[in-house]
C-alpha cells in the first residue's frame, strides 16, 4: 500500500467501521495504489484484509458507490472509476 498507512479502525475522529474502512480504501483510490479500472477484491476478501464482517465490507462498498469512486457490474465485480 503505497503511501496509505495501514487501516487501523480506532484512529481519527469518532466514526463508524465502514466509512474509516471507505476512507481508507478512498485513500488508496487517491494515492494510485488503486487505479482506475482496478477491480476490488470481494466482498468476503475485503472483509477478511481489513478484519471486519462481510456485511461491514458491504457497506463500505456501497459508501464508495456514493461517492462514485468505484461501480459495481452485476456478475462482473466493482470498479474503480
Amino acid at each position: 500500500m503505497g503511501s496509505v498507512p495501514p487501516f487501523d479502525p480506532v484512529y481519527g475522529e469518532p466514526a463508524y467501521i465502514y466509512v474509516r474502512m471507505a476512507d481508507h480504501l478512498e485513500a488508496r483510490i487517491k494515492s494510485g495504489d488503486l487505479e482506475p479500472g482496478t477491480r476490488l477484491p470481494g466482498e468476503r476478501d475485503l472483509a477478511a484484509d481489513y478484519s471486519v464482517a462481510v456485511g461491514t465490507a458491504r457497506r463500505a462498498v456501497e459508501e464508495l458507490r456514493q461517492r462514485e469512486l468505484v461501480v459495481t457490474l452485476p456478475a462482473k465485480g466493482t470498479f474503480v472509476r
